[in-house]
């Protein structure tokens, strides 16, 4: 289960990511796809073209890391409010763990917050 503070934002790159890239190449991709800066200290998802292996990045500090997934059974299932619009779109953190357990988020229903409810 991933842990991160609030103010961590997550942008997914819209389209298809050759999973050869590595730290460089995808640092490079945020700044041209995604344009967000890699060193915010935010992650950015990518994905390949069969939907079966994705990569996170993200600047800690001292250096980039990396996450790297292959979901054996299945896709990742990413699905984009949006629409096929070039760049990126935002996912929140629980959305991310949910998309690298290998879960369709698409028919998921978020439940009203307790502000919302008495409000």
């Amino acid at each position: 289960m991933l842990s991160l503070p609030p103010s961590v934002r997550v942008f997914v790159a819209r389209g298809v990511t050759d999973m050869r890239k590595s730290f460089d190449t995808l640092a490079a991709l945020t700044i041209d796809v995604i344009d967000e800066d890699p060193m915010s200290g935010h992650l950015f998802l990518f994905i390949n073209r069969r939907r079966n292996r994705a990569k996170v990045l993200w600047w800690d500090r001292s250096g980039y890391c990396l996450l790297a997934k292959r979901i054996e059974h299945g896709q990742f299932s990413v699905f984009d409010k949006a629409g096929g619009k070039p760049g990126s779109f935002e996912v929140s953190a629980s959305d991310l763990a949910l998309i690298l357990e290998g879960i369709d988020l698409r028919g998921a229903r978020r439940r009203a917050s307790h502000d919302e409810l008495h409000s």
